[in-house]
C-alpha cells in the first residue's frame, strides 16, 4: 500500500478514523483493503474508517453500467466493480472519498445515509462558494452552469456506494482539479446531455488537500453524534 497520513482526525468526528493516502493508489489494491476494513468493522475488529486517496487515471464501472457508454474502451483501464451507478472515471487531482461506516450504528437506512452524503458534499462546497445542488432521477452533485444556457448544469461530485451486511464502502468521487477530457472516453453516470466540472473549472484554484480540510470540518454535521436532527430527504 501507499504512504498514508493520518490526519485530520482533531477536526473530524473522533470515533471515525481518517486515512490520507499520499500517492495514488492502484484500484485492485483499494478494493482489496476496503473488503479487509469492512470485514473488520462488521467484526467489532476496526472503527469505522474514511478513506481519502486519488487513483491512476482509470474508469470503473458500477452495477447499472450500460455497455455502450464505454465509448473508448482503450484509453485507460476499465474495472468492474460492485458499487450502484454506472460508468465514472477516477484521476490525479479527483478526490476520492471511501466511507466505512456501519449503519447498524447509524439507523440501517441507505436511502438517508445517501442523501448524508449529498448534504455533506453540498455543505463542503459551500466552503469555497460553490452552490452545489441534487436532481430528481440523477445521482450526485451538480452545479448550474447558465452561462451555458439556463438549463444547463455540469456534475462535480459522484456517488456510487455499496453495503455489506449494513457496513458501507466504496463512497464519493469530488474534482477538485482533474483533467476533464479523460470523461470523453465514457458517457459518465449514463448521462450524455450535460458535462463535467470540477472547482478548477469553476475558477476555484485549491488543492485536493484544501478540499480534505473543508470535508473533515464540515463530516460531524452530517455524521456526527447530532446529525440525526438533521432534516435528511
Amino acid at each position: 500500500m501507499t504512504p498514508e497520513k493520518k490526519i485530520y482526525r482533531e477536526i473530524a468526528y473522533p470515533d471515525v478514523v481518517w486515512r490520507v493516502s499520499e500517492e495514488p493508489v492502484p484500484y485492485p489494491d483499494a478494493v482489496a483493503e476496503m473488503e479487509r476494513i469492512v470485514a473488520d468493522i462488521r467484526d467489532g475488529k476496526a472503527p469505522e474508517t474514511v478513506w481519502l486517496l486519488e487513483h491512476p487515471p482509470i474508469y470503473t464501472a458500477g452495477t447499472s453500467a450500460k455497455a455502450d457508454d464505454l465509448l473508448n474502451p482503450d484509453r485507460f483501464p476499465v474495472y468492474q466493480t460492485g458499487r450502484g451507478g454506472q460508468y465514472t472515471y477516477h484521476g490525479p487531482s479527483q478526490r476520492v472519498i471511501y466511507l466505512m461506516l456501519d449503519l447498524s450504528r447509524r439507523g440501517r437506512d441507505v436511502r438517508r445515509f445517501v442523501c448524508q452524503i449529498e448534504e455533506w458534499i453540498i455543505e463542503t462546497l459551500g466552503q469555497f462558494g460553490i452552490e452545489g445542488h441534487t436532481r430528481e432521477g440523477r445521482t450526485g452533485i451538480w452545479v448550474a452552469r447558465p452561462e451555458k444556457g439556463s438549463r444547463a448544469e455540469d456534475k462535480i461530485a459522484a456517488i456510487g456506494i455499496r453495503v455489506r451486511r449494513w457496513v458501507t464502502f466504496h463512497g464519493v468521487s469530488l474534482n477538485v482539479a482533474p483533467d476533464l477530457s479523460h470523461y470523453e472516453g465514457i458517457v459518465a453516470c449514463g448521462i450524455s446531455d450535460q458535462g463535467m466540472t470540477s472547482l478548477a473549472d469553476l475558477g476555484k484554484k485549491y488543492s485536493v488537500t484544501d478540499a480534505d480540510r473543508a470535508l473533515a470540518a464540515t463530516f460531524p454535521n452530517h455524521f456526527g453524534p447530532n446529525c440525526v436532527r438533521r432534516n435528511y430527504c
